[in-house]
């Protein structure tokens, strides 16, 4: 695509930007005659002289999601950068200093993609920052990481959402086909995948992460009454010792609440059929103790 040949009076802005025209395709460029801080305000971008393009252009910039201004001033002639020294601030119709403020005699840059989304001409940046991003053909084609720190419009903003919403919405879509896909002739649902040896090993399919959850809380439940009921035949088979000890040792064949035939069927039944729910309440301290005859 040609150069675009200027049909404005020219300078447009002799007070505050110096044009330098090349005569090589895309080499001119634009150099700051002020000074300003941080943020301040370069120059506003009026009608006139901008109006709406009927389409973008490598001349025009983007100012909203489907709108494009033509420029039709020397402002034309602010070249990329990817360590811009202007803002173009759409939204207000605005251009401001970046967060460096503005020398004179400094080129005069700013980002393309904080306007573009898709560029109509794509390009291989040379401006030489330690940043350079390479490839610029607009927001659209770059990674977060890419645009991280610098200053986007809203419409690119909102856009660079959407694209995110759409990439989940298809991460979530592609994980539920993998989900819905047909189990094989077995009935059970894997995937296979190379070992180092280069053999096939079957990986599970991804489980519910609530079933999950409940599954692992009951085998932590299961544990729990293992190591319990572990105790409670020790407890027992210690007490039915110190009962036994006891009988033999008074001769009056006496026993307690709990002797040694009491706590030995208790801990008989706890071997064949497993602590109840009862038993460990405590219901098993007096003559509320259920011994299984089965």
């Amino acid at each position: 695509m040609a150069p675009l040949t200027p049909h404005w009076d020219q300078p447009s802005h002799p007070d505050i930007q110096e044009v330098i025209i090349n005569p090589h395709e895309f080499s001119s460029k634009s150099l700051s005659k002020i000074s300003l801080p941080p943020f301040g305000l370069y120059a506003k971008l009026e009608f006139p002289p901008c109006t709406l393009a009927a389409s973008p252009s490598y001349a025009t910039v983007q100012c909203g999601r489907d709108a494009h201004l033509d420029l039709n001033s020397d402002l034309l002639y602010i070249n990329h950068s990817c360590e811009p020294s202007l803002i173009f601030d759409t939204a207000n119709m605005n251009v401001r200093a970046g967060p460096n403020g503005l020398s004179p005699g400094e080129e005069l840059t700013f980002f393309y993609p904080s306007t573009e989304w898709s560029m109509a001409q794509p390009f291989d940046c040379l401006c030489g920052a330690p940043s350079c991003r390479g490839r610029i053909a607009g927001a659209k084609d770059m990674s977060e990481a890419q645009l991280a720190g610098l200053w986007l419009n809203g419409h690119i903003l909102e856009l660079l959402e959407e694209r995110e919403r759409e990439r989940e919405g298809n991460d979530l879509r592609d994980m539920g086909t993998r989900n819905k896909e047909p189990a094989p002739e077995n009935g059970t649902s894997s995937s296979s995948t190379l070992t180092a040896g280069g053999g096939l090993t079957e990986i599970p399919p991804p489980e519910d992460l609530t079933a999950q959850a409940l599954r692992n809380a009951l085998a932590h439940a299961e544990k729990v009454v293992e190591a319990a009921s572990a105790a409670l035949q020790s407890y027992l088979a210690s007490a039915a010792e110190a009962a036994a000890l006891s009988t033999s040792t008074d001769g009056r064949g006496e026993r307690g609440p709990a002797g040694a035939g009491t706590v030995a069927a208790l801990a008989s039944g706890l071997t064949r059929r497993g602590i109840t729910s009862r038993e460990l309440s405590g219901e098993m301290g007096g003559d509320t103790i259920a011994v299984s005859g089965s």
